[in-house]
């Protein structure tokens, strides 16, 4: 399984993102993807999941900024990301996995997000 990430980009403060992640390979449902974000000297921190069936959890830090969504037909995820602040800076990477199964879990290759003040 390939995880590609595409979408960042930098932008000012209060602009707006839209972060692209295509799974390729052999794909296996139900599964859950996930956005996480690493700020420079920071540890990665979770930011918005979705199943296989469409419900989501967001970190409090973009609750109401942040949409993920995905297409079951492509194996895609996204992440929409209004009203961006500074603190937003940050590789984003993309994860698809399935918890229930240990050695089915997926990385994407991470994609910088700069949003300047």
């Amino acid at each position: 399984v390939q995880l590609q990430a595409s979408g960042g980009g930098s932008v000012q403060a209060g602009g707006s993102l839209r972060l692209s992640c295509v799974a390729s390979g052999s794909i296996a449902t139900p599964n859950v993807m996930r956005w996480y974000r690493r700020a420079p000297g920071k540890q990665r921190d979770l930011v918005a999941t979705i199943g296989s069936s469409g419900n989501t959890n967001y970190a409090e830090f973009v609750k109401g900024r942040f949409t993920i969504s995905r297409d079951n037909a492509k194996t895609a995820a996204y992440l929409q990301m209004n009203s961006l602040e500074p603190e937003d800076t940050a590789v984003y990477y993309c994860n698809l996995e399935r918890p229930w199964v240990s050695s089915y879990n997926f990385w994407g290759q991470g994609t910088l997000v700069t949003v300047s003040s």
